[in-house]
């Protein structure tokens, strides 16, 4: 399972633990050692769950949790970790939006069993909550325009979701690259060399082979195709 993981916890010996074990089950690890280092990471980039200490310097592990509750995104699968196991912590954590609550000390292969779980659960309800379109490995999140291998998301720029969305919509037919550029770019003007570059980055993205594509097909002398072909 590939996806990636925030951990939010202040113990450099714990946090060094739990990426550990996480990053021997395939999963990419990000540590930091504050609540606020958490809210600098997902300005940079949405992590596909996080572990959350209780008590860490500065702001709370409550107080970080209320605020993504609030502000940030009420979905995104949080897990707090913490040697807090008295029973008001406990509801107070899954009262304001915590997924799970594992006390310490845990073993740490039932964590990542745990972390493993709700990834698997988060990926069946975004499906289930939106239109989809599948090929190969791949599910694309058609209301979200998310672009997703497995579990785990593949960054796309706008302009490069809206090339491949374009594409899908007109699968198996062979689009020139004006055809393409003003249907995308909602002009007739510019650049249409632009297409070209967009398809090359996608390929990186989504092909095993850019070189010899399997959905993403050139046809030589007329534009592009895209082809779903078979998992």
């Amino acid at each position: 399972m590939d996806a990636k993981i925030l951990v939010i916890e202040d113990v450099p010996e714990m946090a060094q633990l739990v990426t550990m074990y996480l990053e021997k089950n395939g999963l990419t690890v990000t540590a930091v050692q504050s609540a606020e280092l958490g809210l600098e990471e997902l300005e940079k980039n949405t992590p596909d769950l996080i572990i959350l200490d209780l008590n860490l310097p500065g702001m709370s592990g409550f107080d970080f949790l209320k605020k993504i509750r609030n502000e940030y995104k009420d979905t995104l699968p949080v897990m707090i970790v913490s040697a807090r196991d008295a029973d008001e912590d406990i509801i107070t954590g899954l009262g304001i939006g915590a997924d799970e609550f594992v006390t310490k000390p845990f073993s740490p292969r039932v964590l990542v069993a745990r972390v493993e779980a709700n990834l698997r659960r988060q990926a069946k309800t975004e499906a289930a909550a939106e239109a989809t379109y599948e090929f190969g490995p791949y599910t694309v999140l058609l209301n979200s325009c998310v672009l997703k291998k497995d579990s785990a998301k593949i960054p796309l720029s706008t302009k490069e979701y809206e090339v491949l969305d374009y594409l899908i919509q007109n699968e198996g037919q062979t689009l020139t690259p004006d055809k393409i550029y003003s249907a995308v770019w909602k002009t007739q003007f510019g650049d249409i060399t632009a297409v070209a570059v967009y398809i090359q980055r996608l390929r990186k993205k989504i092909e095993a082979d850019p070189s010899n594509p399997k959905y993403l097909k050139t046809v030589f002398g007329q534009g592009y195709c895209f082809e779903k072909g078979t998992r």
